[in-house]
């Protein structure tokens, strides 16, 4: 049995997962009454995101207490990235939308059942307030990351005249709780594995032929940011090939975000992604948390796509500076998505109220979001995620090449 674990660890990860992908998709077509089969990626997903606001609380906590005066930080950059990024994404989308005009049978999409979506962007930025300063408990229980990430900041800033026997403590803390992690993630094939199996033994074969026209306007503008607006960001900073960096960030953290469907599960995946860059990990430690709540250009593609089909569908007419303020407004409200599966879409209707379209219909264009999720969503997180980790590294690779120290790739 020792040496039947240790061939399988010797397998690459990303191999692993490729094979789970593979048998979940059959098993989904040829056993749909396995249900136990589902529970793996349930019980996968679930130990994930129980631990990632454990982890992410510790580690930015740590790392800003063990932060000293004049010890150099980039964090300034990496932010500038995410919302350059974040950006560049909604108003790729929004070019895109008036290239190809998209419409749908907006009468055929039930409306999402209990949901309930902001009034506006006031109501917006009122709820990302209030989610700062909730309950620091509160927050690691209900997984609130804003919360999470402005409690860990004020308790990393307040712990750094504490004693070296603290900071060691917190250390040892983070240390167990990132190695309690990695044994999660070592079970990811078979977790990735049920998810998959649910997706197809749920959806069959319509997941990927229905509102095919509209996937297909979302997908195309997540591979167009992914392999070439990204890309172009890390060129312009770094002055080298960009590809081999961009490729690695979509193969070792795009694809388990994929199929986990959140961000803030992706967090322990994307750490350890930039411990294998040789990254610093005071930097680190506290950007890929944070990319998780703000860098959210998957989910600023979603909203401008579904707006403007919405648009498009009831005729009406859009000129150019109302667009770019719809890319705006699109990265203003990707960056208040929450990190979990489908948190981009209830922000649709604030989007669509620039245009004075009704709730109601907005709420169905958020129904026709959840039809076309399992696949769209997760092209959306796996994009946001993979982002996260590229331009973290794209913002250290930066100071790197300032220094005169060769890039790892």
């Amino acid at each position: 049995m020792k040496a039947i674990v240790e061939k399988w660890n010797s397998i690459s990860l990303v191999k692993r997962i490729l094979c789970g992908l593979v048998i979940g998709a059959i098993l989904g077509f040829v056993a749909k009454e396995a249900t136990v089969i589902g529970l793996l990626g349930e019980l996968f997903v679930g130990a994930l995101k129980a631990v990632a606001p454990i982890l992410v609380f510790f580690l930015v906590m740590g790392a800003l207490a063990q932060h000293k005066d004049g010890q150099k930080s980039n964090m300034g950059t990496v932010i500038g990235l995410y919302l350059i990024a974040t950006f560049s994404a909604g108003l790729v989308a929004v070019i895109a939308s008036f290239i190809f005009p998209v419409t749908v049978n907006l009468g055929a999409a039930a409306a999402a059942d209990g949901a309930s979506a902001p009034g506006g962007i006031g109501e917006v930025l009122k709820t990302l307030l209030l989610n700062v300063v909730s309950n620091p408990v509160g927050s690691i229980v209900d997984a609130n990351y804003i919360g999470i990430l402005a409690w860990a900041v004020v308790f990393g800033l307040a712990l750094r005249k504490s004693s070296d026997k603290t900071k060691s403590l917190l250390s040892d803390i983070s240390d167990a709780v990132t190695q309690a992690v990695r044994w999660v993630i070592s079970f990811a094939p078979f977790g990735i594995m049920g998810l998959m199996y649910n997706s197809v033994s749920t959806s069959g074969a319509s997941i990927f032929s229905d509102y095919g026209k509209l996937l297909a306007l979302l997908l195309g503008c997540m591979v167009f940011v992914a392999l070439v607006i990204n890309p172009l960001i890390v060129f312009l900073n770094i002055k080298q090939n960009p590809y081999p960096l961009v490729f690695k960030c979509l193969k070792d953290s795009g694809i388990t975000a994929f199929c986990t469907r959140s961000s803030a599960a992706n967090i322990p995946v994307n750490m350890e992604l930039c411990k294998n860059l040789g990254l610093n990990e005071d930097n680190y430690s506290v950007s890929i948390p944070l990319g998780a709540t703000i860098n959210m250009g998957g989910a600023a593609v979603t909203i401008s796509v579904l707006s403007l089909a919405a648009v498009h569908t009831l005729g009406i007419k859009v000129d150019i500076p109302t667009a770019l303020i719809l890319s705006l407004l699109s990265a203003v409200s990707a960056c208040g998505a929450s990190g979990v599966a489908g948190g981009s879409l209830l922000l649709i209707p604030l989007a669509c109220s620039l245009f004075g379209i009704s709730n109601d219909i907005a709420m169905q264009m958020v129904g026709v979001g959840f039809i076309i999720g399992v696949i769209q969503d997760s092209c959306e997180t796996g994009l946001n995620s993979s982002t996260d980790a590229l331009l973290t590294a794209t913002a250290e690779f930066k100071q790197w090449k300032k220094e005169g120290r060769k890039l790892p790739i």
